[in-house]
């Protein structure tokens, strides 16, 4: 005789309940999961570079580094970047808003692919909840050299290493930015990270600015 079935396996959930109420389920994401509000507040509470800063008060988010890339793109573009495109880079690492954590790049190779499958769907969600077109070839390359670029301007001016180690033990090869690219837009002083209210405020408004039409 057999015995007792065994019972069927719980399904897999991951569920957070955002700032404004609502429920993601970060296995199984929809585009109507979050607010705009959750996404700018989430990417403002969400720190780079592991939370480490030589500045005092909040670290670096990853609300203003994506502030910066997009001014930083929009500045070495050869002509004018449509409203989809400046999306495109703003919410480049959106889904990072989503689960609150920014992973350094080579630590991703040791969280596995379920982790590449969760980073992948969130973007996914995001792609289709904004519009966002596929990259190609082109314009992957231009985003990439803007976000190095700030990824090399950050270690040195918030994160403390020096221009030597940026190269030789960060392996990053980008000349390094001495103007912040956002300095001069908000009148701030270079570098310095902003408060998380304050990053949130400022994303929510670009992403307003850039919203699809309806």
């Amino acid at each position: 005789m057999s015995g007792p079935a065994s019972p069927a396996a719980a399904p897999q959930r991951a569920w957070v309940r955002l700032p404004s109420g609502r429920r993601l389920d970060l296995l199984a994401p929809s585009p109507l999961d979050w607010t705009d509000e959750d996404l700018a507040l989430g990417l403002a509470r969400t720190y780079r570079w592991g939370g480490h800063s030589v500045w005092p008060g909040a670290p670096l988010s990853v609300a203003q580094h994506s502030l910066a890339v997009l001014a930083l793109r929009r500045r070495r573009a050869k002509g004018p970047l449509t409203h989809a495109e400046e999306r495109r880079e703003l919410l480049h690492d959106a889904e990072e808003g989503l689960i609150n954590f920014d992973c350094i790049s080579p630590l991703k190779p040791f969280l596995g692919p379920a982790f590449a499958e969760l980073q992948r769907s969130l973007s996914e969600a995001v792609a289709r909840r904004y519009a966002l077109p596929a990259w190609t070839a082109e314009t992957k390359r231009a985003h990439k050299a803007c976000d190095i670029a700030l990824a090399a301007a950050e270690a040195v001016h918030v994160a403390g290493w020096t221009a030597a180690e940026v190269r030789s033990t960060l392996g990053i090869k980008a000349a390094l930015l001495n103007a912040d690219p956002l300095a001069q837009e908000y009148g701030e002083p270079p570098w310095q990270p902003w408060p998380p209210e304050q990053a949130a405020s400022r994303f929510l408004a670009e992403l307003r600015r850039l919203a699809p039409a309806d």
